[in-house]
């Protein structure tokens, strides 16, 4: 109950009150466009930047980590993608957006929940994974996506297009930077510091605020099968195998281990209703999921921090 209160009402509650605050018209699309710009493009890379650049770098990368974490996201996509083929007769683009639902978070929930439950301890690992999280996804997304076009001009395109997409992408740039001044020891000037720092505080609030009033445009457009089989892929199955691969399989410090176990277990992130949207393959059932996984990841997450014996 400690944890329920402390930990997961705290950001479930805002993400709620700006779900309400958007369906009710109290806060605007425009709002919520205005404000999604400024968590994107300003507030999220600072704080990105300024704990990257401050705080020292595991030596070496803790690669157990991101093994554990991402070789269990690839299974769990290709898991998402044989269900959908198998069970629900998909085509290929289909299966790969289910395969993308099953394993793509919302990083934007994971960042408040794991800095408001570890604090500054979890910020390293956290951010290792962010890192690492949306180019590979998004490449891999992207390559199954075109390639299920079978049009050699768009697949010859396609390094450009996502080297492109992932060099223009705030997040990574502020990551990048910070992880450039932190590895060459280049002295971040007090007033950087100070703005990034200002920025990045308002970073974790916005964030949940954005995300709930974000998720008010969308509706439970049908396809409720293939949303339950992925909802349960995301926030049952993921953060399960993860546990089990960073503790029976790998050996790392049990933070590392519970900050990956979290970052697992968080619901469909947006960005699989807009690959979704933009293919033309399975919008409903990825808006579904989202929404789906998103309201019963309250449970879930808070049952995750339980059995983890947060504290």
């Amino acid at each position: 109950m400690e944890i329920l209160i402390d930990i997961v009402l705290p950001i479930f509650g805002t993400l709620f009150i700006a779900y309400i605050a958007a369906r009710t018209k109290l806060f605007s699309t425009k709002a919520t466009e205005g404000l999604a710009t400024f968590v994107f493009t300003f507030a999220v890379p600072s704080l990105l930047f300024d704990s990257v650049s401050r705080h020292p770098l595991p030596d070496p990368i803790e690669w157990e980590l991101l093994i554990s974490f991402f070789g269990t996201a690839y299974l769990i996509w290709l898991a998402g993608m044989l269900i959908s083929r198998w069970l629900f007769k998909r085509d290929f683009a289909h299966a790969s957006l289910a395969g993308m639902t099953a394993a793509f978070g919302n990083t934007m929930l994971g960042l408040p929940l794991v800095l408001t439950t570890f604090g500054e301890a979890g910020s390293i690992p956290i951010f290792l994974i962010i890192a690492f999280h949306s180019w590979q996804f998004f490449a891999l997304a992207t390559i199954l996506l075109e390639g299920s076009r079978r049009q050699n001009g768009t697949l010859k395109a396609l390094p450009w297009t996502i080297a492109k997409s992932l060099a223009t992408n705030p997040i990574l740039v502020g990551l990048v930077l910070g992880l450039a001044c932190n590895i060459l020891a280049i002295p971040v000037p007090d007033p950087v510091a100070d703005i990034t720092g200002f920025l990045g505080r308002a970073a974790l609030p916005c964030a949940v605020f954005v995300m709930g009033a974000s998720l008010a445009k969308f509706r439970i457009t049908g396809a409720i099968g293939e949303a339950v089989a992925g909802s349960l892929l995301k926030l049952i199955a993921f953060p399960a195998l993860t546990y089990v691969a960073a503790t029976y399989i790998f050996t790392m410090e049990p933070l590392w281990r519970d900050v990956a176990v979290v970052m697992a277990a968080l619901p469909v992130g947006i960005n699989v209703y807009l690959f979704a949207d933009r293919y033309e393959a399975g919008a409903p059932a990825a808006a579904t999921s989202m929404l789906l996984s998103t309201f019963l990841s309250f449970g879930t997450i808070a049952t995750v921090l339980t059995l983890l014996e947060v504290r």
